[in-house]
């Protein structure tokens, strides 16, 4: 199948999908946003308080639909994957995060768990200042 008929088949397919996923998406950009916004008139802006906000509520959001949603069937499987991935997709990836150590931390992979940690902050650090001196040399 050539590139253009599978993206047509695709977006056949999944259309209505990819419009709860996007819509999702933009609604978690929007609650980011304003969250932070909140965070920062109410706590001050000395610190990073909207982002930590975001991240910790993403945290606990993501925990709460995975438990309904995987271990108690509460949230049926489209839903899963709107709130997961589209809402909590785009109002943050923090909790990607965490979940996926917190699976190595069940898995006893502790040294992947210390390398995914330390290896995404660096790499994270890394791609931003090199970003930076991109940005610089344009």
């Amino acid at each position: 199948m050539n590139h253009a008929l599978s993206v047509v088949f695709f977006m056949g397919e999944n259309m209505e999908k990819v419009l709860m996923l996007g819509l999702a998406g933009a609604l978690g950009t929007l609650c980011r946003y304003w969250l932070s916004i909140l965070a920062h008139s109410v706590i001050g802006v000395n610190f990073p308080w909207g982002t930590w906000l975001v991240n910790i509520t993403g945290c606990l959001v993501f925990g709460l639909v995975w438990t309904l949603g995987y271990e108690r069937d509460l949230i049926p499987p489209h839903l899963r994957l709107v709130i997961l991935v589209g809402f909590l997709g785009a109002f943050t990836t923090f909790s990607t995060y965490i979940f996926e150590n917190s699976a190595l931390v069940q898995e006893a992979q502790w040294f992947k768990m210390g390398i995914n940690i330390l290896g995404q902050n660096a790499a994270g650090f890394l791609a931003l200042y090199l970003g930076y001196v991109a940005g610089k040399a344009l």
